[in-house]
């Protein structure tokens, strides 16, 4: 059976669930062999090979952390050469896009980014994206060389089928390239105990409607009631009431959870296009006439400082 390279998103060898979806459909295709970049290998391996990858290409070297990009794309070639894959499948993050985007060119093909559904077609993979804002699906595939596919996480529900996961080691010759960008260093991002905004199954956002930064934890207070990521409209943003981190749009993040809560959020294209992919969407808002009632499957017209409260502690209360 033809194999599919999937790239690894992971800490330090803990493997990260957008992976875990991308070897769930990578099985759609074909068969999944996974390439792990870093320190960490042995620890993800189990974890790779749970969830489907019959290899697990690995290499580890300073270039990878101490560089920016070109050394990952450098291995992902060589990985691509020395399997000769169907697909290679990227996580849809700003780093996997250059990352598949670079490989693109070097091998000479196509890519489609921001996938959100992949199956198998008699003249190669066939995968599913929305665009135009989400206005539209539509279905493509690579008609010259290897597809490249960077695909959103929250697309498919990741599935244990235990593969062999062998581990293998990958030989990468550094190209002149790879040292051209340094990271020169690295501040950790405070925790704050919620999941992270793309990865996360329930998202709850608030905009220009939230009237400042100091009604912020109304929001806070929802989606932590909810076990949520914290979100933004650019208006939000631009605002300085919320970190731009937290931006959901067409010029933030895109996500697509099982749940979105919009809150304040009038539903302008722009932010339409970075969550309109959600399975459930809620809107609370006291305009009737909002874009974003369009959208929702459920709506709220009502004040968010009265409606946000009550929802919260009604949450608090079913939760017990």
């Amino acid at each position: 059976m033809a194999e599919v390279l999937v790239y690894v998103d992971h800490v330090d060898g803990a493997v990260r669930k957008p992976t875990l979806e991308l070897l769930t459909l990578a099985r759609r295709i074909g068969e999944p062999v996974a390439v792990h970049l870093g320190a960490g290998a042995d620890t993800a391996a189990p974890t790779l090979a749970e969830y489907g990858a019959v290899r697990v290409l690995t290499a580890d070297a300073p270039e990878f952390a101490d560089y920016h990009v070109v050394p990952k794309v450098d291995a992902l070639q060589a990985a691509h050469e020395a399997v000769s894959p169907v697909a290679v499948l990227v996580p849809s993050s700003a780093e996997g896009k250059e990352i598949a985007a670079r490989l693109a060119v070097r091998i000479g093909s196509g890519i489609i980014t921001d996938a959100v559904d992949l199956a198998a077609g008699d003249d190669g993979p066939v995968a599913t994206q929305s665009v135009f804002a989400a206005a539209f699906t539509t279905r493509s595939r690579v008609s010259r060389g290897t597809p490249v596919i960077t695909v959103k996480p929250n697309s498919a529900a990741p599935e244990a089928a235990q593969a062999a996961g062998t581990v293998e080691q990958l030989s990468v010759t550094f190209g002149e390239l790879a040292t051209g960008t340094k990271v020169v260093s690295r501040t950790p991002r405070a925790a704050t105990g919620r999941p992270e905004l793309t990865e996360a199954a329930i998202v709850v956002s608030g905009g220009r409607g939230v009237n400042g930064a100091e009604n912020f934890h109304l929001i806070e207070s929802l989606a932590d009631s909810l076990g949520a990521a914290v979100g933004a409209s650019r208006a939000a943003v631009d605002a300085g009431w919320y970190p731009h981190a937290s931006q959901v749009g067409q010029t933030g993040k895109s996500v697509s959870p099982q749940l979105y809560v919009a809150a304040g959020i009038s539903g302008a294209i722009q932010h339409r296009a970075g969550m309109q992919t959600s399975k459930t969407i809620v809107a609370v808002n006291k305009d009737a006439e909002a874009p974003i009632f369009d959208l929702v499957d459920y709506g709220v017209v009502g004040d968010l400082f009265e409606v946000v409260p009550q929802l919260t502690e009604e949450v608090k209360s079913r939760k017990g």
